[in-house]
Parts: structure tokens; C-alpha cells; sequence
């Protein structure tokens, strides 16, 4: 009898009794079954004149009903609880069931556990600026307002999913990631060239910055055009403010806790994994790569992006000023 036979071992085992063959060696023998499967069931034939199941045999189920209602009532109170804190609420109910079988009766019930995604505090008031800001904003021309901003690229950054068979991959990662901090600017005509520092951002150094890249945004938009950038203490310190009034057309007003407002998160979120897929190996490649990738972005996202402004508005007032993805 071959190996491959797809039947239930005690169906094979039944079928070559029925046929004469009793001896647990020559079943084993022909069947490749193993030998102490083999003679479990010959003694179960024995006994019984049968190989079915008793009623009620088998393990039992670990989480009955009451267990299940009694664990999505703690989950429900604490989101925090762990599976051990279940474990011992349990016992004391008189339920005995161990932390990992609460774990998988969880995740098969759909659960996950994971830490939530930071996003920054909106109050009542940041709710209702938005929403005035969008109103008053809804109607503008976007296509004359330069939006910027900076933010950081870690070396060795581990944020793309990748599929696997087996084992889960390991990338290593060092204690301590250095970053590069990057400011740049886009608008309906371009992008600013991408300012690379490793150092820490003040006011006079934001000013700096602007300087640099003044000429770069003059030659975009002429000399009627609206500045954008968010209200970090660096962009509202007064030395920053003194620079703005004198070298800028005007400075748009932007409503506090509002980087979904702002479309050059969405481009750094591109530009950061472009340079996360190029594996860079130290500062150096970091930064070559921040600088190509952003330099790589297509007109057409930069278009779409800004075209996205009225849409954007609309969303925070649709959703009370609550946060908007896009």
C-alpha cells in the first residue's frame, strides 16, 4: 500500500484487518504507518469492533462561551490589559486557561495588538481653527504658494514590508540611528533644491536657510507668491519673523497641529522610502540618496499634490476639523 494514500490512517489500518492482514508489523510494514499508530488501533478494533470515536472524546475546548463573553468584556474595559493579566482575572472566576491560548482565541476573534498610531493632539480649539481656516481657504489659487518644511531620514530605517516563506527576516539595526535632516520647499512650477544638515535647527539658522534658497524661489514664482511653513518656534521666533516680512510677499496663516494640511508630507513620505529601498550603508549614501530621490520626484505628483489643496479643505470641514488623510 503506498505511503501517498490520502485515506485516514485508521480507515487504512481497518481496511487491512477486513482483509486478513492483523499482524501490527505487516500493516506497518506495507503502510508506513507507524507502528505504535498501528497497534493502537488494532486494540481499538479489538475492543470495540470499530475505530469511530466515542462521543465527547478528544480534547476538550479550552474557551467556552462564558469565557469568551467574560474576555471581551475585559478587553472592552482596558485595551491595555495583557493575556497574563486575562490569565489571572480568569482564575479568579474560576476559569483555568493559560495566557497564550487567550492570546490566539483573541487573534481569532480578530484582535490585534499593537501600539497606536501617533498622530498629534487636537483640542476643541485646534478643531475649530481648522475649520475656519478651511473655510476661509477653500476658494484660494494654490498655484502661487510655495509649501515647506524639514524633517529627518534615519540611516537604517525598517518601515517596508517585504513578503517571506519561513522565517520571519532580520535586518539589523544598530542601538543608535543617525539621522540627516533635510528643509525644502515645492510649488506648482518646482521644487527648491534639498538642503541637507546634521546640525541643530535655530531661528538664525532657519534664516539661514531661507536666504539660500530665496533666488531659487524667485526665479519659480516671480515676486507675487505666498510663503507656507508651520508654526515650530523656529519658523515664528523673531528673528525669523524679521527675515519674512522683509524678503517675502506674504507669509499664508496655517492653522496649529496641521501636517495633514500641509502636501510636502506626502512627497517626504515618498522620497523616504525611495531612499529606504536603496539600502544606504552610512551618512554619506544617505544623503547622495536624499538629494537624488528628491530631485527624481515627477512633475506630475507635485501637480496632483497641490491640486489636492481644495480637497483637503473640504475634508476638514466635512470632518469637523477632526484629522484627514491623504
Amino acid at each position: 500500500m503506498p505511503s501517498q494514500n490520502k485515506k485516514p490512517h485508521a480507515e487504512i489500518i481497518l481496511h487491512f484487518w477486513n482483509e486478513g492482514v492483523q499482524s501490527p508489523k505487516e500493516i506497518h510494514k506495507i503502510t508506513n504507518i507507524p507502528l505504535r499508530t498501528v497497534k493502537y488501533y488494532i486494540k481499538k478494533i479489538k475492543e470495540t469492533n470499530s475505530i469511530a470515536r466515542k462521543k465527547g472524546s478528544g480534547r476538550p475546548k479550552k474557551i467556552s462561551g462564558n469565557t469568551s463573553v467574560a474576555i471581551g468584556q475585559y478587553v472592552r474595559r482596558d485595551p491595555t490589559i495583557s493575556s497574563r493579566k486575562l490569565e489571572a482575572k480568569l482564575a479568579e472566576k474560576g476559569f483555568s486557561v493559560s495566557y497564550r491560548t487567550i492570546s490566539k482565541h483573541l487573534g481569532s476573534l480578530g484582535y490585534k495588538n499593537n501600539v497606536p498610531l501617533p498622530t498629534p493632539m487636537l483640542t476643541k480649539a485646534h478643531k475649530e481653527k481648522r475649520v475656519e481656516w478651511a473655510y476661509a481657504h477653500l476658494n484660494d489659487n494654490w498655484n502661487t504658494t510655495l509649501f515647506s518644511d524639514e524633517t529627518a531620514f534615519q540611516l537604517f530605517r525598517n518601515t517596508i514590508t517585504q513578503w517571506y516563506k519561513g522565517l520571519r527576516p532580520i535586518k539589523p539595526i544598530p542601538k543608535n540611528r543617525v539621522k540627516i535632516l533635510a528643509w525644502g520647499g515645492f510649488c506648482m512650477q518646482g521644487k527648491t533644491s534639498l538642503f541637507c544638515f546634521r546640525q541643530i535647527m535655530t531661528g538664525p539658522y532657519y534664516v539661514e536657510i531661507l536666504q539660500q534658497h530665496l533666488s531659487e524661489i524667485q526665479q519659480m514664482l516671480g515676486h507675487v507668491w505666498r510663503f507656507q511653513q508651520d508654526n515650530d518656534p523656529k519658523h515664528t521666533s523673531r528673528v525669523a519673523s524679521a527675515f519674512l516680512r522683509e524678503n517675502m510677499p506674504e507669509v499664508i496663516d496655517w492653522p496649529s497641529n496641521s501636517p495633514d494640511l500641509n502636501p510636502i508630507e506626502n512627497l517626504w513620505s515618498i522620497v523616504k522610502r525611495n531612499v529606504e529601498k536603496r539600502q544606504p550603508k552610512n551618512l554619506d549614501d544617505l544623503q547622495r540618496f536624499m538629494v537624488e530621490e528628491w530631485d527624481n520626484i515627477p512633475e506630475t505628483i507635485i501637480k496632483n499634490l497641490i491640486g489636492s489643496m481644495k480637497r483637503r479643505c473640504e475634508a476638514i470641514i466635512d470632518q469637523g476639523g477632526e484629522r484627514i488623510n491623504f
